[in-house]
């Protein structure tokens, strides 16, 4: 899976988000990927080609072209 350069410049990346293949613009951060799937205010657990990225590093951690991702989201409840 090579980096697609469209017109304009733009940098698209695919990463694999819970099985599914996406398309994002980079530069793209672990805390971009997550307000862009509408996750960011939720408790959620990041795996980054199998290792865990913590929440402290979610702003930090850029992703790449390939990069596989398993998001997992928290409930409530009783």
């Amino acid at each position: 899976m090579g980096t697609g350069h469209e017109p304009g410049g733009e940098v698209r990346l695919h990463v694999r988000v819970n099985g599914e293949v996406r398309e994002f613009t980079a530069p793209l951060t672990v805390a971009g990927l997550l307000q862009q799937l509408g996750l960011a205010d939720r408790p959620v657990a990041v795996e980054r080609n199998k290792v865990l990225v913590r929440k402290a590093e979610h702003a930090t951690t850029e992703l790449a072209d390939g990069d596989q991702l398993e998001v997992v989201t928290f409930f409530g409840g009783g």
